[in-house]
């Protein structure tokens, strides 16, 4: 909660300097300058007063999360921009309009901000090639995590995602986490419930939850409760595990953690060890965990490969890897191997509130493990 409280003050800031700066810039434009030549107080309000109409546009149009992001966006190009001009006004001893900057500032804007909303609102195919050798044949799992739908999409295009992800004959597929939120509505929820129950699978479906799953409003505010969600994912052969294991085929295990979150709800949750004590060593470990924290614990404990979201890829150029300098995560996005353990960390197929991803895209991860013999 401290760092959530830390990153809204930041943003804030930010906004309200970004705010400033980019009306203190327009007020010098030479058509509002000849016009308001004896009153610089005067042209500085009213480019303020202009800007917050577009602010206010946003606001309603986008939601107050993305009007910032594209607030603070612009007003970081436009410094970039007067930076790069001033250089090159440096260089070649050439005057530049002041609303250069300005304008170059609002065509990055637009084309940056759109290539990140199609890289957050299309979905890609993310392949991982893996081996092992407690595996008696290759095993295909295919992971879904983060699609909060109703985000960037409903319940019919995750149907279509489905039947996509079909076509891929997976052996088993995985959900880990933050399949729904607090916005999601009810027929939403329903409806992505079952567009679960048409995947086609060799060992089933499997559930863990994340921290926005259970939600964080009132049960009357979202018009579902958390135990409708889970009686009509078991209703559509989604198995929900909260700190359970299953053996599968007699040949491999999937481990669902409860979300990290439970700690900060006043519950608790098994440690990786209590988890994997009296499973055969010699089979292969699935962890699901949606959080991607406690890398260590879990390597130590046995698993074979951990997948997890929640990231969203670290969501933002060049804060992606913010999370893990902070030490919330062992890992924002991608692939890394920690003594015998896989983990794979994906950015999600969907995102929170945000419709924009720079440096990252939304995916579904495809995970193939080759069993190796001998």
């Amino acid at each position: 909660m401290g760092a959530f409280i830390v990153i809204v003050i930041g943003v804030a800031a930010g906004i309200v300097f970004c705010f400033r700066f980019i009306s203190a810039r327009t007020a010098q434009f030479p058509f509002i300058r000849r016009r308001f030549a004896d009153r610089k107080r005067a042209a500085f309000w009213l480019c303020a007063a202009f800007y917050l109409a577009v602010g206010a546009i946003l606001y309603l149009t986008l939601n107050p999360v993305n009007a910032a992001i594209v607030f603070l966006h612009f007003g970081g190009f436009w410094m970039l921009s007067e930076l790069l001009f001033l250089i090159l006004r440096k260089g070649t001893h050439r005057q530049i309009p002041v609303y250069i900057p300005g304008i170059a500032a609002i065509l990055f804007t637009t084309g940056y901000l759109l290539t990140a909303w199609y890289l957050c609102t299309h979905v890609w195919e993310k392949d991982y090639s893996l081996e092992s050798g407690r595996l008696k044949e290759d095993l295909r799992i295919v992971q879904i995590a983060d699609s909060h739908v109703g985000a960037t999409f409903h319940a019919p295009k995750l149907h279509d995602y489905v039947l996509e992800i079909n076509e891929l004959h997976p052996d088993i597929v995985v959900i880990t986490g933050d399949f729904v939120d607090d916005d999601t509505t009810r027929e939403d929820m329903l409806g992505s419930c079952e567009a679960l129950g048409d995947l086609e699978t060799k060992y089933g479906v499997y559930f863990c939850y994340g921290n926005h799953d259970k939600g964080y409003y009132s049960e009357e505010a979202k018009g579902w409760n958390n135990s409708e969600l889970l009686e009509n994912l078991e209703k559509n052969h989604v198995r929900v595990l909260q700190d359970e294991s299953v053996l599968i085929d007699d040949s491999f295990y999937v481990i669902g953690r409860k979300d990290k979150s439970e700690e900060s709800r006043g519950g608790s949750r098994m440690t990786p060890a209590e988890l994997m004590e009296g499973l055969d060593p010699d089979l292969y470990k699935i962890v699901l965990d949606h959080q991607p924290c406690g890398y260590d614990e879990e390597a130590a404990a046995g698993a074979d490969l951990v997948l997890s979201g929640h990231s969203h890829g670290g969501q933002f150029f060049p804060f992606n890897n913010i999370g893990v300098l902070t030490r919330q995560y062992d890992r924002s996005y991608g692939y890394e191997r920690r003594e015998e353990t896989d983990f794979i960390v994906t950015s999600g197929i969907s995102d929170w509130s945000l419709i924009f991803k720079t440096g990252c895209k939304s995916e579904y991860v495809v995970a193939d493990v080759h069993a190796q013999h001998g």
